[in-house]
């Protein structure tokens, strides 16, 4: 199979789920409406949460120990979210969304709606680790199975989502194929470059930033996730490091 095609059944997902959620959005309240973005942000909760506890994997615990495998967590949400910062990362995000209505949009969607829904699905459909761990194994031909397993999940929440937010969902699906298909190249370029520590890292960071996501879409803190995303780059790297110290 071509590498990519996982990537790409993917984002085929996203744009389906959010055409039916516009379809059904456009009928409900903007009560239900809000309604369904709470649910959708306890259930981000539950994801995170069990991405997180990717910290007390046995591989990543042999290879740094227990405290320091918080500690690597810790430096690489500093780290990374300088560097977010400094590219302001966060804001370009939100001008991509931005520049994305102007092109699809022709009226019937509020503009801030629209960013909202392309930030915040972006953020949902990257941040989680099978966007990176699928892609990898897409590009290193050892199966998409990861990915359609995403694809399944990410199109039921484009149905939710874009009831709620509408087809800025939908423009997701362009953020999902650039940053997937980056993975997917790094994997056909490099190999097998995660260990399991390394993964292990990256799942647990990841879990993080999906709290940050959960938090935005309750209503309780705009958290800048965008910003802290190099941290998923700077995590693997930081467990390799402190691991060899072992």
């Amino acid at each position: 199979m071509l590498p990519g095609v996982g990537t790409l059944i993917n984002a085929v997902a996203i744009l389906l789920g959010s055409a039916l959620g516009v379809l059904v959005g456009d009928r409900l309240p903007e009560r239900t409406r809000s309604v369904v973005t709470d649910a959708l942000g306890l259930v981000v909760l539950l994801v995170a949460a069990l991405s997180v506890s990717a910290v007390l994997d046995d591989e990543l615990v042999a290879a740094v120990g227990s405290g320091p495998a918080v500690l690597v967590i810790l430096f690489a949400l500093l780290v990374g979210g300088v560097i977010g910062s400094l590219l302001d990362l966060e804001r370009r995000l939100e001008s991509v969304g931005a520049w994305l209505r102007r092109r699809l949009v022709r009226g019937g969607d509020h503009g801030h709606r629209f960013v909202e829904g392309f930030v915040t699905a972006s953020l949902v459909y990257c941040v989680g680790p099978l966007a990176i761990l699928g892609a990898l194994s897409d590009g290193l031909g050892t199966g998409i199975e990861q990915l359609v397993l995403k694809s399944a999940l990410d199109g039921l929440a484009s149905i939710a989502f874009a009831a709620a937010l509408g087809w800025g969902v939908a423009a997701s699906a362009l953020a999902v194929l650039a940053y997937q298909g980056f993975w997917t190249v790094v994997g056909l370029l490099l190999g097998g470059v995660l260990a399991p520590p390394e993964i292990s890292a990256i799942t647990a960071t990841g879990g993080l930033l999906l709290i940050g996501v959960a938090l935005r879409l309750l209503r309780i803190r705009d958290v800048p996730v965008a910003d802290l995303l190099p941290a998923l780059l700077v995590a693997p790297v930081l467990s390799w490091a402190v691991g060899s110290l072992f």
